[in-house]
């Protein structure tokens, strides 16, 4: 069955919820809630199950900019790990809402890839605007799996 630009909406919305709920609960009960939340949204949201994701986060670089395993993308996602020491974990930085603006979306039947901005709001107001691209792949059940996440900060001449 082909993947929707509806389930790509839904999958929008997904990460930008666990982003923020990332967030409120290392506020609330620290990292190992934090940890707890964001580890359940990777294996919900993410392809690592089926093998190496391809990830590209904003804030990564040198030998640790690609990260392939679960391991990695849960350090960045939070941080505190020590094979990973420059990661300062991107969704304990008090995300209050997450906005995906489309540059434009491919779909192949259970393959899509979607290209856009994303618009993160912190606790205090700020927005930190993203350039994103995502490729998702249909599981067994139908369910969407990230497979392709890369992210960067727009180029500023």
């Amino acid at each position: 069955m082909s993947i929707t630009k509806t389930q790509i909406t839904q999958a929008h919305q997904t990460w930008g919820d666990a982003l923020v709920a990332i967030s409120k609960s290392f506020e609330k009960g620290g990292i190992d809630d934090a940890r707890r939340v964001a580890d359940d949204f990777i294996d919900a949201a993410y392809g690592y199950a089926d093998g190496d994701v391809l990830f590209k986060p904003t804030m990564a670089s040198g030998n640790q900019t690609f990260r392939l395993t679960k391991e990695g993308a849960l350090s960045y996602f939070v941080g505190h790990d020590d094979n990973f020491p420059l990661d300062g974990g991107f969704g304990l930085k008090g995300w209050r809402s997450v906005r995906f603006d489309t540059a434009s979306t491919f779909v192949d039947g259970e393959i899509a890839l979607w290209m856009g901005n994303v618009i993160l709001t912190d606790k205090d107001g700020g927005e930190t605007a993203v350039d994103k691209s995502f490729g998702y792949k249909s599981d067994e059940s139908g369910a969407l799996r990230i497979v392709l996440h890369h992210s960067s900060l727009p180029y500023l001449p």
